[in-house]
């Protein structure tokens, strides 16, 4: 009794010692399978680079370029003006603008512009000599509390092409950061126009939700140019 109990344990163990067997052997197999598709897979990438991401991407009317100027007096006005990037998708502003430091925390003498590509953020500029700006002048203690939401603003406008028919006579926009009060420009290519320089002129104030009570005015680049800011002759007013 003892010997057959003993027989039928043996054979339970050899059965159990089969079935370990197997269980690690196939443990094993599927190991190596998982180290070869591993492999496989890194060689697959190494060969044909790393996978990119298919974003669908939202394109622009336009394609736009962001300079920067720091006023550096031992420098030409031209040296102290610096192109950032440029973009042509709704994507691409938008890393741009996160990016960037907020307009508000830049230091007194810098400017940002933003304008169509191939126009250069200067009244020199071919497409710019016979144009204007519609200026928005701020007082400084709304440096903190309006001006980043201002300038947004102004932004999309200009790649939104809020002003419709009229938004190819508008070159660009420049926020310029000043001790005594910051200012906010949209420039177009032409003032004689004045049927779109004045569309343009109300859109925009509507666009930053400016009270009808406050005035903002256009000026022509030649006026300017020919004269300081606080005495060139307002061209047209909204």
């Amino acid at each position: 009794m003892a010997t057959a109990r003993s027989a039928k344990e043996a054979e339970g163990g050899i059965q159990k010692w089969k079935k370990e067997k197997e269980e690690k052997e196939k443990e094993e197999e599927e190991a190596a399978a998982a180290m070869w598709v591993g492999e496989e897979a890194l060689r697959k990438a190494r060969d044909e680079g790393p996978v990119e991401s298919k974003l669908e991407l939202h394109p622009l009317l336009n394609r736009w370029a962001l300079w920067f100027f720091k006023n550096d007096r031992s420098r030409t006005w031209q040296d102290n003006l610096h192109l950032v990037t440029k973009f042509d998708t709704v994507e691409g502003f938008w890393a741009m603008y996160s990016n960037i430091q907020l307009a508000s925390k830049l230091s007194s003498g810098c400017d940002y512009a933003l304008f169509k590509d191939g126009i250069e953020p200067m009244w020199e500029d071919s497409r710019n000599r016979r144009g204007g700006r519609w200026l928005v002048s701020l007082a400084k203690q709304q440096r903190h509390s309006e001006l980043d939401h201002l300038w947004l603003e102004t932004l999309l406008c200009l790649i939104g092409e809020s002003f419709e028919e009229h938004s190819r006579e508008v070159c660009g926009a420049v926020i310029n950061i000043r001790t005594k009060g910051d200012k906010i420009a949209v420039w177009t290519r032409e003032t004689e126009n004045q049927e779109g320089v004045l569309r343009i002129g109300r859109v925009y104030k509507e666009r930053l939700g400016l009270s009808t009570k406050t005035i903002i005015g256009y000026q022509a680049h030649a006026d300017t140019a020919a004269k300081s800011n606080f005495l060139a002759k307002n061209k047209f007013v909204v």
